[in-house]
């Protein structure tokens, strides 16, 4: 779990304008996306990640992601849809969002190709369609449980989004990699608006 320290005191990372009022400054300067365009942006990047990892010959979703972090890019091509689907789990069911509930890995013996993760991403995808097109409340204003504290559901719609985005991009690395061209790259506007890290591993 993220948390950034001074002294005896701190404050867990995953909202930065609560980091970035905690190491004195005022705010971070940047201003969410409105839901309807977020969700737009979340399609884009899970649309992304089912092409990418179906690009990926099946024997290379065992090789660790990065060489000094020991996770295979099975596990973080399955990560990138189950963020979605634990967000939905959450919002759906009104239960907590709680610590790890976006790791959760694939069941035994499945998620075992490419095609499969993609297939998986698949329902997860016409799951967030649904659940979008169902919402009453678009602006996303009432507040959710997290293991953080009580958030608005627009702030960790926005964190999700960007979440599953910023690995989406690291598949790109990951393809680049094996001498695989990305189909279809994401593009700085699919991004636009997304408080992505600067780098793609931090």
């Amino acid at each position: 779990m993220p948390v950034v320290a001074k002294g005896k005191n701190y404050v867990f990372g995953q909202k930065l304008e609560d980091v970035a009022e905690f190491v004195g400054l005022e705010g971070t300067g940047h201003t969410p996306l409105p839901p309807e365009q977020l969700v737009k942006k979340w399609g884009i990047a899970l649309r992304a990640a089912q092409r990418y990892v179906r690009q990926l010959p099946d024997d290379k979703l065992l090789q660790d992601v990065i060489p000094n972090r020991p996770r295979h890019i099975r596990i973080m091509s399955h990560h990138i849809f189950r963020i979605c689907e634990a967000f939905l789990d959450s919002t759906i069911n009104g239960t907590e969002y709680a610590v790890g509930h976006a790791n959760v890995p694939p069941a035994d013996g499945t998620c075992m190709t490419g095609n499969d993760i993609a297939q998986y991403g698949e329902g997860v995808i016409q799951r967030l369609e649904q659940w979008w097109t169902g919402v009453q409340d678009k602006t996303l204003s009432n507040e959710i449980p997290t293991y953080y504290g009580p958030q608005p559901l627009h702030v960790v719609f926005e964190r999700s989004t960007w979440h599953s985005a910023q690995h989406a991009r690291q598949l790109i690395h990951v393809l680049e990699r094996n001498g695989i061209e990305p189909n279809q790259r994401l593009t700085a506007e699919d991004l636009a608006g997304l408080p992505l890290p600067e780098r793609l591993f931090e």
